[in-house]
């Protein structure tokens, strides 16, 4: 697992990815994710695993429709993983981001789990 942190405007953003060796563990980690985090205002994530047959995901917990688990979503697609999970926890901060503001907050904490 790696871990790393940003702010954006009072917002906190954790990101997390995960290996995944089958898909009960997208369901193990987020549900340890959901404990650590019970404050959490979302726990967004995206995955695409790939034995056998590739199976993708997202989840935008609450925020906009395709502000969240879709540029998640992207930022593994570009980086070309596989069996991969990327969680992003947010606590919200006051101050409202919009829907551009919450996608490039996503994204640039997906990616920069991956650094």
């Amino acid at each position: 697992m790696d871990e790393n942190e940003i702010v954006i405007n009072k917002s906190r953003f954790i990101a997390y990815k995960f290996n995944l060796n089958s898909l009960d563990d997208v369901k193990t980690h987020l549900a340890n994710l959901k404990k650590e985090h019970k404050k959490a205002t979302h726990i967004c994530y995206a995955y695409v695993f790939n034995i056998g047959v590739v199976s993708e995901k997202c989840f935008d917990d609450g925020e906009p429709g395709g502000t969240a688990g879709y540029p998640i979503l992207n930022v593994i697609k570009k980086k070309n993983l596989t069996n991969t999970l990327i969680a992003v926890v947010r606590y919200f901060g006051g101050i409202k981001l919009g829907a551009g503001g919450l996608t490039r907050a996503y994204t640039k904490a997906a990616s920069s789990v991956l650094q």
